[in-house]
């Protein structure tokens, strides 16, 4: 199976402008996505869809994403509001009022959390969104599961977009998946920046955005004392695609920009191309037992 991701779109940063920056940066890592082969099996969105939360920019998304062949996943991030986006996306599930449900693809469980704390920047995860997602792990403990979600509950090192081991939020979210050992991976998006790392025997997946990106500066930083290093960077738009081969999940990171090729497939490259198929071990076929 193959699981498209995208992410921190920000549609609705430039709203009095038609052709905004941030809707041609999306509109760019869509052509890509539906025009690869094979082409993926779903898409998320792992929130920040819009950046104001307002309605007219929902529209706009709902426009640009229904140029997708295949379904499309929505999840809330910190710039988002859930009350125009229900408006806008009445056929996604709400439980409880938080933007929280589950989709099945294939043998794949997805459940796709809502950690949105309107006028928060960071994380929030009550103990009614942490309750739901225990009781639906607690439901199907042997199937795999992969948790999307918009704020990575873990700190990577950039200290301006840092969440804390030690916030609340991360306590209980902790708390709900521990000993569940079902769950894969979690994908999740808002840090603008490609990066993996191992978490409480799975694994984050935080893919790039399809807005402008996070600057990589791992120094740390004084609020009193602003010191000039760049924050936010004009890379190209970007996107994760993520391989699930019946084991684990696989993540690849690429973006929008044009790839210059440098070698490609022809007679030239072919020995190279079946010396490195031939080294891979055949599946051996079992041999027939006659009957006795």
């Amino acid at each position: 199976m193959l699981i498209a991701q995208i992410t921190d779109i920000h549609l609705g940063f430039e709203p009095d402008n038609p052709s905004e920056f941030n809707r041609k940066r999306l509109d760019h890592v869509l052509k890509i996505l539906t025009a690869m082969r094979p082409m993926p099996d779903l898409l998320l969105a792992t929130g920040d869809l819009v950046d104001r939360g307002d309605l007219a920019s929902y529209k706009r998304l709902r426009n640009a994403l229904s140029v997708c062949p295949f379904p499309v996943w929505p999840c809330l991030g910190n710039h988002d509001l859930r009350e125009t986006f229900c408006e806008e996306y009445p056929e996604i599930p709400v439980t409880d009022e938080f933007v929280q449900y589950e989709v099945s693809s294939g043998n794949l469980r997805f459940l796709i959390l809502d950690t949105l704390e309107e006028g928060r920047h960071g994380g929030a995860f009550c103990e009614t969104r942490a309750r739901w997602l225990r009781e639906r792990l607690a439901e199907e403990p042997e199937r795999d599961t992969i948790i999307v979600m918009h704020h990575p509950p873990v700190d990577v090192g950039i200290e301006w977009m840092a969440t804390h081991p030690d916030e609340p939020w991360v306590q209980r979210f902790s708390s709900a998946i521990a000993g569940h050992h079902q769950v894969k991976a979690i994908i999740c998006g808002h840090l603008h920046r490609p990066i993996c790392v191992a978490w409480q025997g799975t694994t984050i997946s935080i893919c790039p955005s399809t807005a402008p990106q996070v600057a990589l500066d791992l120094a740390p930083i004084d609020p009193g004392r602003p010191d000039n290093r760049a924050m936010i960077i004009a890379d190209p738009p970007a996107f994760a695609l993520h391989k699930w081969n019946g084991r684990e999940l696989v993540s690849h990171f690429d973006n929008a920009d044009d790839h210059v090729m440098l070698a490609k497939f022809d007679a030239k490259m072919q020995p190279l191309v079946k010396a490195l198929m031939e080294e891979r071990p055949s599946e051996e076929v079992p041999e027939k037992r006659s009957a006795a």
